[in-house]
């Protein structure tokens, strides 16, 4: 069984935030890493990953919303990788919206990327795990899969499937040495978010302290941002030789938010 150091790894949705940080995180242990977003500087950004980790770092710019793009961005990163040996779903897009005004092409959108993508990808990749019976399958859900919020449908929505998704794929794994599992992070202080404080700040008149002070304070207790190392860290984890027998789990990393 290949574990740290040796694995090829793709990661979706890996042109920032939690995303590069992943696969910088894996490329440090000495990983293979294969970036994809739809984001234009992706190939970019994973010149500037390979400069940092003095190895080659592969990347492709695709829209997983179309047709046959998942097909494809396997093809893509085996043929750079050699081995697909960990797969990570963490390509996301959403509109914030209430259902009655959430329209039909972002209602779709949200489908095809947050749902239709990782299950096409799974599908693509598990036929080498299974010849290999190895491979580790990771799903970035979201602390919105274990609750609902308003003006969210499409990604609350989505979120809440892909733990279905994981618990079933997991169980039709569960002989093999394969694993299918669930991170569902609270809030990260992604560039997101940030920008998100920055505008209430703004728009209130305050500091960018109190302003992310009231942000956080109607979300996780203890008003604090999860930091990016803790699930970056369970990412390792899952994916190493101590969670064979974690299989089908939908982690909250949340500070206690989805059960508060």
């Amino acid at each position: 069984m290949k574990f740290l150091g040796e694995r090829g790894v793709l990661i979706t949705g890996s042109a920032v935030g939690l995303g590069l940080e992943l696969a910088r995180s894996f490329a440090k242990a000495g990983d293979r890493v294969f970036l994809t977003d739809i984001l234009p500087d992706v190939e970019d950004t994973a010149d500037a990953l390979a400069e940092e980790i003095g190895r080659p770092v592969g990347a492709v710019e695709i829209d997983l919303s179309e047709a046959g793009a998942a097909a494809c961005l396997v093809d893509e990163a085996e043929s750079h990788l050699g081995t697909i040996d960990v797969l990570i779903n963490n390509a996301v897009v959403r509109k914030m919206s209430p259902v009655e005004t959430l329209g039909d092409a972002d209602w779709d959108r949200a489908l095809e990327v947050n749902l239709s993508a990782p299950f096409r990808l799974i599908r693509a990749c598990l036929p080498k795990m299974r010849e290999r019976n190895q491979g580790r399958i990771i799903n970035m859900a979201s602390v919105y899969s274990l609750m609902a919020l308003a003006g969210r449908a499409d990604y609350v929505t989505t979120k809440h499937a892909m733990i279905g998704l994981t618990r079933t794929v997991a169980l039709e794994l569960a002989a093999t040495r394969i694993t299918c599992n669930a991170i569902c992070p609270g809030l990260m202080a992604t560039d997101s978010a940030l920008e998100r404080i920055k505008t209430l700040a703004n728009d209130k008149g305050i500091s960018r302290d109190e302003a992310e002070r009231l942000f956080l304070s109607t979300r996780q207790p203890g008003g604090k941002f999860i930091p990016i190392e803790t699930v970056t860290a369970l990412t390792q984890f899952l994916c190493g030789p101590s969670s064979e027998g974690i299989n089908g789990a939908a982690i909250p990393v949340d500070n206690g938010w989805s059960f508060a």
